[in-house]
C-alpha cells in the first residue's frame, strides 16, 4: 500500500495537471462499497492537497472533481445495493461482520440521512452506507441530497489542511 501511495503522489507532484482529475478518481474509489478497503485513498487525497498547493494547480478544480467522484462511487454503491438489496451484504468481507453491518443498518434506521452524513468521514462507514441505503430502500431523492452534501464536506476535510499547510509556509 505504500508503495501505491507514493506512486499516486509522485505521479501528481510531476504532474499537476492532471490532480483534478486524481483527486476525482481517487474519491469514486474510495466511495465504493468494498473495493475502497484495498486501496490507499483518503491517504493519497490528505498528501496530494498539500501538493496542489506546492504545484500551483486550483485547489477549487481539485475539490469539485473530488466531489463529483466520491458522490458517483456513491451512487454506484447505492444501485449495487438497490439492485441485490440484502444478497450484496451477504458478499465478503461483509459475510464476515454480521454484527457490525448489523450495527450500521441500525445506525441508518435509527439516524437515516444523518448517520449516511456523518458516515462519510469513518472508513467502515464510507464503505458501506451508500450500500445499506440501496437495500433498505432509502429514497434516491433523499440519497443524492445526502451524499452530495457529504461528498463536498469530505473532498473538502481532506484537502484543504495539506493546502492550507503548505500555502501558510509558502507565503
Amino acid at each position: 500500500m505504500e508503495e501505491a501511495l507514493e506512486g499516486i503522489t509522485a505521479f501528481v507532484s510531476e504532474n499537476a495537471f492532471y490532480a483534478p482529475f486524481v483527486v476525482g478518481l481517487l474519491a469514486f474509489v474510495e466511495s465504493l462499497a468494498i473495493i475502497s478497503l484495498f486501496v490507499p485513498a483518503t491517504m493519497a487525497l490528505l498528501a496530494i492537497g498539500a501538493l496542489i498547493a506546492v504545484s500551483g494547480a486550483e485547489f477549487w478544480v481539485a475539490w469539485l472533481a473530488g466531489a463529483v467522484g466520491a458522490f458517483c462511487g456513491d451512487m454506484v454503491s447505492f444501485t449495487v445495493g438497490r439492485h441485490y438489496d440484502r444478497a450484496a451484504l451477504r458478499i465478503w468481507p461483509l459475510s464476515r461482520y454480521p454484527n457490525l453491518v448489523e450495527r450500521a443498518q441500525n445506525g441508518l434506521r435509527r439516524h437515516g440521512a444523518w448517520w449516511l452524513f456523518a458516515g462519510k468521514f469513518f472508513g467502515p462507514t464510507r464503505t458501506i452506507g451508500p450500500l445499506l441505503a440501496g437495500a433498505s430502500g432509502m429514497p434516491i431523492g433523499l440519497f443524492k441530497n445526502v451524499v452530495a452534501a457529504s461528498a463536498m464536506v469530505w473532498v473538502f476535510v481532506l484537502l484543504a489542511p495539506g493546502a492550507l499547510v503548505v500555502s501558510i509556509f509558502l507565503t
